[in-house]
């Protein structure tokens, strides 16, 4: 090894224990809701997740993790008013951490969700998604996550990567009804199979892929500023792992090559990304003033404006959702021998 890759290497080695330490500290900012992680056992999936004020989504959300068979969630509540902290605290499969500290601050929840996970997930499959996420891969109606997980561990393979495929009504937002706890799928079933790009950033190694409905809608004349599309949500989580931004890359560098990304050969799957309901509008202005969500909320002021507007997101080149057969073929995800 070259002694520029070396001191690389041992750049990644402190950036990895400082994220750990951070998280660990952040500890503080949690107060325990309902803490039932004494029934986890070694061979269960968990999932975690952070949140905020979505009491009309989580009953789906929970549904379709549980019949993929997830075994327990590590949720955190980030200041809800909704109704969303009773609920999930009279989850049996939940156990619930509260917090009314600065989501953004928290590197966008990051910092909560690592210590959770340095607690309690190491050597199982972890699976970080937000509620407006769907996980779906090769056959996974009759096929769960411990099939597959187990599968997985037999390749050799610690991480599975997906797409996040933005879903979309065929009206303007505002106009499709959903009741809350329907599956949104009913509504959202349109995407853009494409185009999406891919390219390797240094020095994590970390795959960026772009593209798609956002970048289309809101980001045509500064594609660079478009949102990442390529996440790794389901790991089997090790001591020292670290996700350094959301699930798109993590620490050590070794982890991102799990997934090259549309086309790529290794198994993946596709993240339904529903985030389009028609709350949406009056979520976005919320939001916009919150600035939370973005490392310069500013930059995305039109963003927002742009989903107050309510919006018509459909176009001529959209394909109807049809189930994960269909993204296999379009290239979106890939069994990979599953």
């Amino acid at each position: 090894m070259s002694p520029s890759s070396l001191l690389t290497a041992y750049r990644m080695r402190l950036k990895r224990r400082r994220l750990l330490w951070r998280s660990f500290r952040a500890r503080r900012q949690l107060q325990t809701v309902s803490d039932r992680t004494g029934v986890v056992q070694g061979d269960m999936v968990l999932a975690v997740c952070v949140l905020r004020n979505e009491i009309s989504r989580l009953p789906y959300f929970l549904e379709h993790y549980r019949a993929l068979g997830v075994g327990h969630f590590l949720c955190v509540d980030n200041n809800s008013d909704d109704g969303t902290t009773d609920y999930l605290a009279a989850q049996a499969d939940v156990s619930l951490w509260s917090t009314s500290a600065s989501y953004r601050a928290a590197r966008f929840g990051l910092d909560w969700l690592t210590y959770l996970q340095m607690k309690y997930a190491v050597g199982h499959w972890c699976l970080m998604a937000d509620v407006d996420e769907l996980l779906v891969y090769k056959d996974y109606e009759t096929r769960g996550l411990t099939e597959l997980t187990a599968w997985l561990d037999k390749q050799g393979i610690a991480a599975f990567g997906a797409l996040m495929l933005d879903l979309f009504p065929r009206q303007s937002l505002s106009k499709q009804p959903y009741e809350p706890g329907q599956n949104p799928i009913e509504i959202l079933n349109w995407f853009d199979p494409g185009p999406y790009r891919a390219t390797r950033q240094m020095p994590l190694q970390n795959l960026w892929v772009q593209g798609g409905t956002r970048e289309r809608l809101f980001f045509q004349d500064t594609p660079q500023r478009s949102p990442t599309l390529n996440k790794l949500p389901l790991v089997k989580w090790r001591r020292g792992y670290a996700y350094v931004n959301s699930c798109h890359s993590m620490l050590p560098p070794v982890m991102n090559h799990c997934y090259n990304g549309p086309r790529g050969q290794q198994p993946s799957g596709v993240l339904l990304h529903t985030k389009f309901l028609p709350e949406i509008v009056s979520k976005s202005e919320t939001e916009k003033q919150r600035a939370q969500h973005f490392h310069t909320p500013k930059n995305f002021d039109d963003y927002y404006d742009h989903l107050v507007a309510d919006p018509v997101l459909w176009h001529e080149g959209a394909v109807q959702y049809q189930g994960p057969a269909q993204l296999e073929k379009l290239g979106l995800m890939h069994g990979g021998g599953w």
